[in-house]
């Protein structure tokens, strides 16, 4: 019986390799990541586990590393049975009227064209029996958040659309919304928070994986 693969777009730290951890057991882990020493210790825990795991240290920015990486993918396996993409670029919180724009391109850039990009890439490898699945984060129109919110919210938004779209025919498109969880990118939001009041980073990923199976 051929193993399921499971693609996760961020998968160097945070619920993107708290998911790729939760799912080694049952697919074969592909990791996309910018950072190749996150990644390496990501793929020591699932060989730790019994898992299996390819690692590509790419940015999902990078169209060409992305086209690689789907025509690798379409190479070895044929077709990719679970998509997750926790990738974000989180922008330095600042008032409205400060917005970088240099800050605000890359924003741009890594949660909505790549978000873009990426379904049209990913999407025939899904075929009409794969799953996608994107996390959101409801601080659009939060004070401080313009660039993070604007962009997280578009990103949302491409995937409403593909879930409409496709609700019929495949693939099926999910929407979740993770609890807060300590993560590095949530540090940077709220450096004067009080980590243990947040969620386990693992408990959420097995929480989120258990939506994905009723």
């Amino acid at each position: 019986m051929k193993q399921k693969t499971a693609l996760i777009t961020g998968a160097s730290r945070g619920l993107g390799a708290a998911l790729a951890e939760a799912l080694a057991p049952t697919h074969h882990i592909i990791a996309v990541g910018r950072t190749v020493g996150a990644l390496e210790e990501l793929d020591d825990r699932i060989k730790a586990k019994g898992g299996q795991a390819t690692l590509a240290p790419m940015n999902v920015t990078d169209t060409g590393a992305m086209q690689t990486l789907c025509r690798g993918i379409h190479d070895r396996w044929g077709t990719v049975d679970l998509w997750c993409h926790t990738a974000i670029h989180a922008a330095p919180l600042t008032p409205t009227q400060h917005v970088d724009a240099k800050d605000l391109e890359k924003s741009i850039a890594g949660n909505i064209t790549a978000t873009s990009t990426l379904i049209n890439y990913i999407a025939p490898l899904l075929g009409t029996d794969g799953r996608a699945v994107f996390f959101d984060d409801p601080v659009a129109g939060q004070k401080f958040f313009g660039s993070y919110g604007a962009t997280k919210a578009a990103q949302i938004a491409l995937a409403r659309s593909w879930q409409t779209e496709t609700a019929r025919i495949g693939p099926r498109v999910d929407i979740l919304t993770p609890q807060p969880m300590p993560t590095a990118t949530r540090a940077r939001f709220y450096p004067g928070e009080n980590r243990e009041d947040l969620h386990d980073i693992h408990a959420e990923a097995a929480r989120l994986l258990a939506i994905l199976d009723k």
